[in-house]
Parts: C-alpha cells; sequence; structure tokens
C-alpha cells in the first residue's frame, strides 16, 4: 500500500526535483524557472498558492502531486485543481498514480468541493487512458488560454478602459 504524505518547507528541494523530472518527461524542461527560493515563498509563504503530497513506496518518494483549491460560479462551490502529477518512470504500474488520485479525490471530498479537475497533455496517451478508466470525464468543449511572459506583461500595461 502506497503512504501519501504532505509536503513541508524542508522538502522543497525534493518538489523542485520532482517538477523537473515531469518537465523532462513533458518534454517542456526549457520552461522549467522555478527556484528552491520561489517554491519556498509560494507553497510555504504567508499566503500558499499550492499544496504538495508526496507518496512513497518504502523508503522512497517516487511520486507527487500538487495541486490547490478553485471557485465554480456555476456550482457556487470551490473545486480542487491538479496541477502536476508525477510518478517515476520505474514505480509506475503500482498504483501509486492511483493512489495520488484517490487521495485528492479524498480531499476534495472533505473540502466539500463540487469538482476535481485537471489538464493532459493531448500526446499523453497513457495517462489519459488511465484517466478515464478512474471515470475522469475529457472535456472537448473548452479549450486553454495563457497569458505569460512579455504578452502578459503588455496586457497589463494597458488602459482598463478604451
Amino acid at each position: 500500500m502506497a503512504d501519501i504524505e504532505p509536503a513541508t518547507v524542508a522538502d522543497v528541494p525534493d518538489i523542485l526535483s520532482f517538477i523537473r523530472a515531469l518537465a523532462e518527461y513533458e518534454h517542456l524542461a526549457e520552461h522549467v524557472v522555478a527556484t528552491e527560493d520561489a517554491l519556498r515563498a509560494s507553497l510555504f509563504g504567508p499566503q500558499p498558492a499550492a499544496e504538495v503530497v508526496f507518496v512513497r513506496e518504502g523508503d522512497e518518494r517516487v511520486g507527487f502531486a500538487l495541486f490547490f483549491e478553485t471557485y465554480s460560479t456555476f456550482l457556487g462551490r470551490k473545486g480542487l485543481y491538479l496541477e502536476d502529477l508525477f510518478v517515476k518512470p520505474e514505480y509506475r504500474g503500482r498504483g501509486h498514480g492511483r493512489a495520488l488520485l484517490v487521495h485528492l479525490s479524498q480531499e476534495a471530498v472533505a473540502r466539500g468541493c463540487g469538482r476535481f479537475e485537471w489538464a493532459a497533455l493531448e500526446w499523453n496517451t497513457p495517462a489519459i487512458g488511465f484517466y478515464e478508466k478512474l471515470g475522469a470525464v475529457r472535456l472537448t468543449e473548452w479549450r486553454t488560454f495563457r497569458l505569460a511572459g512579455e504578452s502578459l506583461e503588455a496586457l497589463a500595461r494597458l488602459p482598463q478602459r478604451g
């Protein structure tokens, strides 16, 4: 049976290591600019932006999940959003990803959340199949949009009216 444990500030190096491993798997390693200091401040500062849990096999951390609360105006309730889930390749197929998703589903229910959501890259068919086997429904009518870097800065400089 997998053991799930919440991360503490002392775990920041492991969190960053898992983020980098996930980015490598997703072929996005060049996009990781997070640092230990940034994670320490954003995850364990006065207003934590997200939470992290690890899954263990024996004494080794073999996976992690980073999540945060959202809000649905349609439901009038908060939700839980899974930003990252990663299990080391050599530990896949042993129930660790399932254990993390079950844990987070239980957490969502305990917090009174009306939904639990996440995104998957289109090419990641093993993950998509895994999620669908657990009962997750793929939302096809939505598209994700993002402003970052220069685009975000440029929009932020515009006047709100006019």
